[in-house]
């Protein structure tokens, strides 16, 4: 039986991991090695990234509901207390979404944290 080299297999590995390393810069797009290396770390980056998207994204609706609520004369940790009393349940996109895009129903939410406080 005639013997079988890992060619094809080996082939197909460096194929896949410098298609992965397509645009890096310099030898990391053309080297095996530094390719691998390249793409194991941007892996890593990626594997981070996605956990640091949740939390930007909360950051940032805090921000713009803490921005909505300066404009109402409240502060954010009161107005979402006046929330959780007053028995409403918005998630911060949501809160986010109506500081931006409707002030006036912005408005009313405060007035009801308000008034549950």
């Amino acid at each position: 039986m005639a013997r079988v080299k890992g060619a094809l297999a080996t082939r197909k590995r460096r194929k896949k991991i410098l298609k992965l390393a397509k645009g890096y810069w310099g030898a990391k797009s053309k080297h095996f090695k530094m390719a691998k290396e390249a793409v194991m770390k941007s892996g890593n980056y990626a594997y981070i990234g996605r956990k640091q998207r949740k939390r930007d994204f909360r950051r940032l609706w805090i921000t713009r509901i803490s921005a909505g609520c300066k404009a109402n004369g409240i502060n954010y940790s009161t107005f979402m207390n006046g929330l959780k009393k007053a028995g409403i349940t918005l998630n911060r996109k949501m809160l986010s979404e109506i500081a931006i895009a409707d002030a006036e129903a912005f408005t009313a939410l405060v007035e009801k944290a308000k008034d549950a406080l």
